[in-house]
């Protein structure tokens, strides 16, 4: 039996008393122990206070297309009830006309140059440990019109100076940002989980992600450099099976060049954000600065 495996998370799903509870880790992942996808579709927005950065690049101007995905599994560390979710993401800056146009460069109207253009590809994104027990509830959700709505509200900092030597242009080296979640799941789902039968599939879940920021690396603009702009984020996602269910055109771009992210990851390691992704997958784990790396890719 697949039970029997003493990663499967099914055991400690069926612990939990609460429906909250049990529908929170099915948000979180498919507690059948399959792969679970998170499609994302969005576009990126030019933050520039005053509107004075450049005539090229006004406050609110679309940037980029945000397409990709995030593929997660739950898992159980052998013989507790401690839950890991395990995940890695890769999300593609497209054509803001075209969403299933992926580019691979863009000119910068700051400084006149064009610059390789850098997919989201943080290997893994992973959450956890987490108790597991019968009164796990999670966090509590609102009613509303028929739905239950999870908000998480993540206001991340990050010294990256001190964490990998180099500043990317930010004020003091230090990133910072929002993360702003809503989880939406109609009631009559939630209702469904007071049952303690593991479910297969991947629950029905709506999401909406919004995230201020320091502009991407790759766009070569230096946050200390342009008066404090950056860029809005925002996306919706919603879940899937597997990646077998993706788009063909998204499922052939990451066969091609990122074949890692067609599964998502086997066991709990150190995770990845999009500036520490960049440090290891682009400037080497430090072999090159940032600014090395604007000047050798800019064109």
């Amino acid at each position: 039996m697949p039970f029997e495996d003493p990663t499967h998370p099914a055991p400690l799903y069926r612990l939990v008393e609460s429906a909250f509870g049990r529908a929170y880790l099915r948000l979180l992942g498919r507690p059948d122990g399959e792969d679970m996808v998170y499609r994302i579709s969005g576009s990126v927005y030019a933050d520039v206070p005053g509107d004075a950065l450049a005539p090229d690049l006004r406050h609110g101007a679309k940037l980029f297309g945000f397409e990709g995905f995030n593929i997660r599994r739950l898992h159980r560390e052998p013989g507790t009830d401690r839950l890991h979710l395990l995940t890695r993401e890769i999300v593609f800056y497209t054509d803001p006309a075209n969403p299933a146009k992926i580019l691979t460069e863009w000119a910068n109207p700051v400084d006149g140059r064009t610059y390789p253009v850098v997919p989201v590809n943080n290997d893994a994104v992973n959450q956890g440990p987490f108790p597991i027990g019968a009164s796990f509830t999670g966090p509590p959700p609102r009613a509303a019109h028929g739905q239950f709505v999870w908000t998480l509200d993540i206001p991340p900092r990050t010294d990256l100076r001190a964490t990998l030597g180099d500043d990317f242009g930010l004020p003091g080296g230090v990133y910072t940002t929002f993360e702003l979640f809503d989880f939406m799941v109609a009631e009559d789902v939630v209702d469904a989980c007071r049952h303690r039968r593991v479910p297969e599939g991947a629950m029905p879940v709506v999401n909406t992600w919004t995230r201020s920021s320091p502009w991407p690396p790759f766009t070569g603009l230096a946050e200390s450099e342009t008066g404090g702009a950056g860029v809005v984020y925002h996306a919706r996602s919603w879940t899937l099976g597997g990646f077998e269910e993706l788009e063909q055109w998204l499922k052939d771009a990451v066969r091609a060049d990122y074949p890692l992210y067609t599964a998502a990851p086997e066991e709990p390691g150190p995770s990845q954000t999009s500036w520490s992704s960049f440090w290891a997958k682009q400037l080497g784990e430090g072999a090159m600065t940032w600014d090395e790396w604007r000047e050798v890719n800019g064109a």
